[in-house]
């Protein structure tokens, strides 16, 4: 853009006001290309989150672990029974659970990272071996990858009985269960009492004896 300035005579005006008139139209133009460019962004409004913000205070993490021994009813009731569910293995097989319909079943949730968990499975495989032909035991973790399960029952040696994966939440939802480490302990009428929080081998073998003589 070219700026000519010319006095009432005709005659170019004085250097130094000619480059006073030349400045100010510099800013002008410095201006109109300023708003034609992208607009500011405006600051979120109040409330606003991205998101990456962080989550709600109370809500539930997978890190949470069973905090005391707590007998609760399942949450939900299945008028077929129970054990009206299949499930695949940790070995990927694909196990009907009303095959056992009619037998004292326990069914222990677990976490492949949940510390308490690890720590009774030796009880859990003791009592399992005790109560042989007599009560069958069901592992069913959930909230993990399934190789980090099937490196947990390596280590803990819990392969003497089958683990069914759990890995949308479905079985631990269908009893009851929101925290682990759990039992659910099914008699052969298909009443179902469901112990939150650990059990040792001593409590653990007498509520599952309990289910053989119901």
């Amino acid at each position: 853009m070219t700026v000519v300035v010319v006095t009432r005579a005709g005659r170019t005006a004085p250097r130094r006001q000619l480059l006073a008139l030349l400045a100010t139209a510099c800013l002008a133009l410095a201006g109109c290309a300023a708003g034609d460019g992208p607009a500011a962004q405006d600051p979120p409004s109040d409330g606003a989150t991205s998101p990456s913000a962080p989550a709600t205070e109370g809500t539930p993490t997978p890190g949470d672990e069973a905090g005391g021994d707590t007998d609760v009813e399942p949450g939900t009731a299945d008028p077929d029974g129970p054990l009206t569910f299949t499930a695949t293995t940790l070995d990927g097989v694909t196990v009907d659970a009303s095959t056992f319909a009619g037998e004292p079943v326990v069914l222990w949730f677990w976490a492949p990272w949940c510390s308490i968990c690890r720590a009774e499975a030796p009880d859990v495989v003791d009592v399992v071996a005790d109560l042989d032909g007599q009560v069958t035991f069901l592992g069913v973790p959930g909230l993990g990858e399934e190789d980090a399960m099937r490196s947990f029952v390596d280590d803990t040696s819990t392969g003497t009985f089958e683990h069914l994966v759990d890995a949308d939440g479905a079985l631990w939802q269908r009893f009851g269960v929101v925290n682990q480490p759990a039992y659910a302990f099914v008699s052969a009428d298909g009443t179902v009492e469901v112990h939150a929080g650990a059990l040792g081998a001593d409590a653990l073998r007498e509520r599952a004896a309990q289910l053989t003589t119901g």
